[in-house]
């Protein structure tokens, strides 16, 4: 049931997820796709937790272990942010988890939502790779939609790894990472896929990388620029490259 995963994922999970976590953080400053946050209300609380019990629900239709998969995320998700535990204020912590539940949890409840294969039962290599493959992406990239909070998070105690990573440490970092999850693709379609497709993955990354490489170096003449303006349009321009590269993906048959 792809669409249906889809829907449950994108319209119920996501949002309830990213309404708990802003309920708990109440940013004042720029923060994800918003460059002016309104006020927190209880009705956004409210909402997430209802978001996420409909998720579930409907989880429970494909089955069982999705549902129970939707369950964790949300936990894990709500432990990021919750004032009893709150993990965003781990630097180290908060980036493993969130980079393990966006990327290697995430690919594995896609799966399991989009086939009617049990967890248990996946012995393709190849889902697994993909898997840890997406993590490391995430790894490599998630600093960079920090490093225009630092002043936000400081004030709450949150010490994020692009926190201590500084604003030049965070591109050097999201550097080395990015580009060892874009190699780990090469090879990944290289093996899986071809020639053709392995080398189309890196192609369409080129506009990334040079808005990436355009935006450090004028970070390094002024560190203001490192704002929440740049990091959403290096987050709309990565997000249509690789939109376009899977939807070629799909219409080519693989």
């Amino acid at each position: 049931m792809p669409f249906s995963t889809f829907f449950i994922i994108h319209f119920l999970l996501y949002p309830a997820s990213n309404g708990y976590n802003s309920y708990f953080d109440k940013d004042e400053g720029s923060i994800g796709g918003l460059e002016h946050p309104p006020p927190v209300q209880l009705e956004l609380y409210r909402t997430a937790l209802l978001l996420d019990v409909f998720a579930i629900l409907l989880g429970l239709i494909i089955s069982i272990e999705f549902a129970v998969m939707l369950f964790i995320y949300g936990l894990a998700s709500k432990a990021y942010s919750h004032p009893a535990i709150r993990l965003k204020k781990y630097a180290i912590g908060s980036w493993f988890i969130a980079g393990f539940f966006q990327g290697f949890f995430t690919f594995l409840m896609i799966y399991v939502g989009v086939t009617p294969t049990s967890l248990f039962q996946i012995d393709q290599p190849e889902v697994w790779i993909g898997a840890a493959l997406s993590s490391l992406m995430l790894w490599g990239s998630y600093p960079m939609t920090q490093i225009y909070q630092h002043e936000e998070d400081s004030k709450r105690g949150d010490i994020t790894l692009s926190y201590r990573l500084g604003i030049l440490g965070t591109f050097h970092f999201t550097t080395i990472v990015f580009g060892l999850a874009t190699l780990g693709y090469w090879l990944y379609y290289l093996f899986y896929f071809g020639v053709i497709q392995a080398w189309l993955y890196p192609v369409f990354l080129l506009p990334v990388l040079g808005y990436f490489f355009y935006w450090y170096f004028l970070v390094r003449k002024d560190r203001s620029l490192a704002d929440f303006h740049h990091v959403m349009r290096l987050n709309f321009i990565s997000g249509l490259c690789l939109n376009l590269f899977f939807g070629l993906m799909i219409v080519f048959g693989h």
